[in-house]
């Protein structure tokens, strides 16, 4: 009885941690660049009490065996970066990936991080910056009088300068990973790559598998309420399960104690 206990108390751990991450991914439905999360079970070592193949008598062997369970665990828990939805904001500095890649970013810290968010602002030198100070890489500086800022799919940033016509300010790179789902996300819709994601890998917009940008445009959430209500029923009931397991183990325990 007391394994069933232990067994069960691992459902209810397992369950929790699911739990976790659809709370995570429906307060964020509204997040801009937001990838929902995938958690995934392992189960957990089994204690083997008979071999299969064992030998029952001189010349019998058992075709099976006997193996009891000790649960499951937590195997991984990470994100989806599936393509979310376009969320039209005639902004010109929100900027959409359309497509696989990451826009670089440099951190006020000095390091190097990658976001889908777009939603770029300018700060006090004119340079295309996301609101927690993050800065675009390569830096790209808007002077003060230009007018008519476009943003080609190919990432090609252009304006309009008094007396100097039309001008090109800067190109847009995108990376991706081999691994995306080995990048560690450090929240406001930052990512860092791991040893498990792999090293970046450059290009321009539009070339080599990389995605377009939308000029104008925000990624909102890949998260599908209907979805992840669904699952989130599912966690529920599985839950009740596992305290009616622990229950039943206990009731089973304590009649085994009171035998006279």
């Amino acid at each position: 009885m007391i394994r069933a206990l232990s067994t069960a108390a691992t459902g209810l751990e397992a369950q929790q941690a699911r739990m976790a991450d659809i709370s995570n991914d429906l307060a964020n439905v509204n997040t801009d660049g937001y990838k929902r999360s995938r958690t995934e079970f392992h189960d957990l070592m089994y204690e083997t009490i008979k071999e299969a193949g064992g030998t029952l008598g001189a010349a019998t062997q058992s075709p099976v065996g006997i193996q009891t369970g000790m649960g499951v665990k937590v195997g991984s828990s990470h994100k989806l970066f599936e393509q979310g939805p376009a969320r039209m904001t005639y902004h010109p500095y929100d900027l959409m990936i359309e497509g696989k890649g990451f826009l670089p970013v440099q951190m006020p810290n000095g390091e190097v991080a990658y976001t889908r968010t777009g939603a770029f602002h300018l700060d006090n030198q004119g340079k295309l910056t996301l609101t927690n100070g993050a800065r675009l890489i390569p830096e790209i500086t808007i002077p003060q009088a230009a007018n008519n800022i476009v943003v080609s799919s190919s990432g090609e940033v252009k304006a309009v300068l008094p007396g100097a016509g039309e001008a090109i300010l800067g190109q847009l790179q995108l990376l991706n990973f081999q691994n995306e789902q080995g990048l560690m996300a450090q929240g406001e819709g930052i990512y860092k790559a791991s040893t498990g994601s792999g090293a970046p890998i450059q290009g321009n917009p539009g070339e080599n598998g990389f995605g377009f940008i939308q000029q104008g445009a925000l990624e909102g959430s890949n998260v599908n309420v209907a979805n992840s209500m669904v699952e989130m029923i599912q966690t529920q009931r599985a839950y009740e399960m596992g305290t009616k397991v622990m229950g039943v183990a206990d009731q089973m325990l304590s009649a085994t104690a009171n035998i006279k």
